[in-house]
């Protein structure tokens, strides 16, 4: 594979994100290539999988990659697009999904850090949503997402100011379910959370984590409010602030937004 590296020794499946050119950003080719690794995890009834970058990385993610974003009008992040494989597979996949997170996490890439089941950090992990900053809109389910590992009120700040979260804050906040002071001591932290989950029934921790999802994405919606909330996110893609934040990314300059 390309954009990744996979491993797969003592029933523990490793995806170490490979694409160092552009920051680990989440292009169409690496998404899919984390999909078919977590499905082939499945097959070799993987006790856990480990979702990290390389040791010692500046970035964990940059998140979705920018130059892949649609042309106005058009929304990329309909049932099928690789991202939201990418998020169902974590959440589906009957074993626990470990994030080992080092650098900073943008945009999209938290929220495949936070459907994570357990969240583990070094000192230098940062988390940052991005999208108002670009001028984009951000989907329901990656809202909600936040909403349930977040406070209300953090998630706000988060999406209104792209507020940069430190490792220390995300600890307090409860993301990470550990802070290890080092990168030594983050893999010793791996190392005693994957030794327990071996340890433990699989088909009991596969029901456990069936059941959390459920429950957890109980609030049901109806088809008006669904339309309502499709309809605002096209207002946002048919924007010319949407066409000004994605040319002033890619032109690295601050961008001028109007509000239409």
């Amino acid at each position: 594979m390309e954009y990744i590296i996979t491993e797969f020794e003592n029933s523990i499946g490793t995806v170490t994100f490979n694409n160092d050119k552009k920051a680990n950003s989440l292009n169409t080719e690496m998404m899919n290539e984390i999909v078919s690794a977590i499905k082939e995890f499945h097959l070799k009834k993987a006790r856990a999988v480990v979702l990290r970058a390389k040791k010692g990385a500046a970035v964990w993610s940059a998140g979705f990659d920018i130059n892949e974003l649609p042309e106005p009008g058009l929304d990329p992040l309909n049932y099928f697009d690789p991202f939201e494989q990418v998020i169902r597979e974590i959440q589906n996949f009957p074993a626990p999904v470990i994030a080992v997170l080092e650098g900073s996490v943008w945009g999209g890439a938290c929220n495949i850090a936070f459907v994570c089941d357990i969240l583990i950090g070094s000192p230098t992990v940062t988390f940052s949503i991005t999208p108002a900053k670009i001028g984009a809109p951000y989907n329901p389910s990656g809202l909600l997402q936040f909403i349930n590992m977040v406070s209300y009120h953090l998630a706000k700040e988060m999406f209104f100011t792209a507020k940069v979260l430190n490792a220390e804050e995300a600890k307090q906040r409860g993301i990470l379910n550990q802070l290890a002071a080092n990168s030594d001591e983050l893999e010793l932290c791996l190392g005693n959370y994957t030794g327990q989950i071996l340890k433990s029934a699989p088909l009991s921790i596969a029901v456990i984590k069936e059941q959390m999802r459920i429950l957890a994405n109980s609030v049901s919606i109806n088809p008006d409010t669904f339309e309502r909330l499709q309809d605002m996110r096209r207002k946002v893609y048919e924007s010319q602030d949407f066409i000004e934040g994605k040319k002033a990314f890619q032109e690295n300059r601050e961008p001028v937004f109007k509000g239409i």
